[in-house]
């Protein structure tokens, strides 16, 4: 199949991160390099005590008495204690307002183990809520946090700030707790980023100004809409989120042709060759060895990778010979064409189609029609493959398909981004012979077993959420009842770990009986935003029939998962 690409826009004209202290400079280095924190992160989120300038100067001053200007650990710790406070003194106490007892979804949780989980889960709102402090926005330049003028609920643990992609199963689960000034809040403050950078930064921190995450606002709006009808906060959003969509066209856009057809379509791309400053040790030792050129190159393409929101996967590895290998030295994220990103983004098209003419305007909702049709054909021209029956990333570097096994091979069946609908039925075929069906906790990333925390064994409460409601989606009763297999499952495995651990976590093994995830960059976090709103939705949508018990576990299941299911239970 014969391929060319154009890459369409970049990222030079963005603002870079002008932080000397936080984003690049000597304190960076040393401090990190020093390794006085067990998270990189540590560091970044901590408070100066005295302008930025007079900070730098005293460091100055301080290396300039040292043999080769390096500070030794205990003279930099006594540095950071003289000039900066420890995270989280940007936040004050914040409990949300429009939490109250019992929001009605409860009411239809049929399994009383369920229902009173649900309780707390819908209780853990009020610890996860967070104000960012007005000396922020007074001085801005004493902190890494990005001002935002409304509270918000963020992820939990390391997370400390507002995460992108995050607050859609967020915003989700706030209006199912009927949390509706909190979650419009949060649309507004995601508004804000908009207005301010063109585009929404990856999390609330100034380290993250030059990265995006998946493009969820657009379907946030919705999920605020189909809960309020408020048609003039529509209007008054409807500019901002096609300024967001604009982003994406103009900078994360490449052309391909195949077959003598030109498409187009996104990709995750970040221009920045420095290592991320709140995982500055792990980019730099992990770029040793390399000429300068490969060096810039990795840290551009972990940077595009931490903008996919999977970060880490072998997804992303392209090793010399072109191929879906390797190790984590060969992410290549920004050679590869996603199909989760690009059915993302035709889930924005129609949303906004479906937005101009809620509004009235036919002329407006036809352009995004069409832009939907054009994607919709690209998807099917360069990511689809009849013969395996399921949607797969395209590698720009040899201009063909990647077949390993991600869940993300399934994107397209939750935005209905196909033209015949026994696609979708290959597609849950596919999916059936894939393996992926076998475990009891949940369907795993990947099969494969790479260490990185976005593949096997992990299991992520946002990919079970569009894999379910993908399936759920689908005419067919056979791909209906996997749906609910699957939602019994997850809901299985959160319940068992929350009465062992008492916690909610960011992620699952799918195997075991119900324990969290692990692998990657950092140790695995409590909280956990999306995991709580992903949980509610399963408990609101199958609440009739889910059960904390093992009898509601479908004799359409695989064998190995009826004998895990009841073992675990024993």
């Amino acid at each position: 199949m014969a391929a060319a690409l154009v890459a369409c826009g970049d990222n030079a004209s963005l603002p870079p991160c002008d932080s000397e202290i936080y984003c690049t400079g000597p304190i960076l280095h040393q401090v990190q390099t020093a390794k006085l924190f067990d998270d990189d992160k540590y560091f970044v989120d901590m408070k100066l005590k005295a302008a930025p300038d007079v900070v730098l100067s005293a460091f100055q001053n301080l290396s300039n008495e040292m043999p080769n200007v390096t500070l030794p650990p205990a003279k930099l710790q006594e540095f950071l204690d003289v000039n900066f406070e420890k995270p989280g003194t940007e936040f004050e106490p914040w409990t949300p307002p429009d939490w109250h007892d019992k929001p009605k979804f409860l009411e239809g949780i049929a399994d009383q183990n369920l229902r009173d989980w649900a309780e707390k889960i819908h209780k853990l709102w009020k610890s996860l809520g967070r104000k960012i402090r007005a000396g922020v926005k007074d001085h801005p330049e004493l902190y890494s946090q990005i001002y935002l003028p409304h509270p918000f609920v963020v992820p939990g643990g390391r997370f400390r700030e507002i995460y992108y992609w995050d607050s859609y199963w967020i915003i989700n689960g706030l209006l199912l707790s009927e949390m509706t000034d909190t979650a419009h809040g949060m649309i507004q403050n995601f508004l804000y980023l908009v207005n301010r950078y063109g585009f929404i930064p990856n999390g609330g921190r100034v380290y993250y100004e030059r990265r995006s995450q998946p493009p969820f606002l657009t379907l946030m709006v919705e999920s605020y809409y189909q809960a309020s009808k408020d048609k003039d906060f529509l209007r008054e959003a409807l500019p901002t989120l096609e300024r967001e969509y604009g982003f994406w066209m103009e900078n994360r856009s490449v052309a391909v042709t195949v077959n003598g057809a030109q498409h187009v379509l996104n990709r995750y791309h970040v221009e920045v060759g420095l290592p991320r400053p709140e995982s500055y040790t792990d980019d730099l030792e992990l770029a040793q060895g390399l000429s300068e050129a490969r060096k810039e190159q990795l840290w551009m393409d972990l940077r595009a990778g931490a903008e996919s929101g999977w970060d880490f996967s072998s997804r992303w590895y392209i090793d010399g010979d072109g191929h879906n290998n390797g190790t984590l030295k060969e992410t290549r994220t920004s050679q590869i064409l996603p199909t989760d990103l690009n059915a993302l983004l035709y889930l924005n098209e129609k949303t906004l189609a479906s937005f101009h003419r809620t509004l009235g305007d036919a002329d407006s909702a036809a352009v995004y029609d069409r832009a939907a049709a054009r994607r919709q054909e690209a998807v099917e021209a360069v990511l689809w493959d009849e013969e395996r029956g399921a949607w797969f990333d395209y590698n720009l570097l040899t201009h063909s398909k990647h077949f390993e096994f991600y869940q993300s091979n399934l994107a397209p069946l939750w935005a209905q981004c196909y033209s015949r609908p026994e696609m979708g039925e290959k597609a849950v075929q596919y999916l059936k012979m894939s393996g992926a069906l076998q475990f009891p906790n949940g369907v795993p990333t990947s099969l494969r077993e790479s260490g990185q925390q976005w593949d096997y064994p992990n299991a992520w409460p946002p990919l079970q959420h569009v894999l379910i409601s993908g399936l759920s989606k689908l005419p067919s009763e056979d791909a209906r009842q996997l749906a609910f297999d699957l939602a019994q499952r997850w809901i299985k495995t959160n319940w068992l770990a929350y009465t062992k651990y008492d916690a909610m976590f960011e992620k699952y093994d799918v195997n075991g009986d119900g324990k969290p995830g692990g692998g990657g960059e950092y140790e695995v976090q409590l909280g956990f935003g999306w995991t709580n709103g992903v949980a509610l939705q399963l408990l609101d949508q199958y609440g009739a029939s889910l059960t904390s018990g093992s009898q509601q576990v479908s004799s359409g299941l695989a064998l190995p998962l009826v004998i895990s299911v009841s073992l675990m239970l024993q």
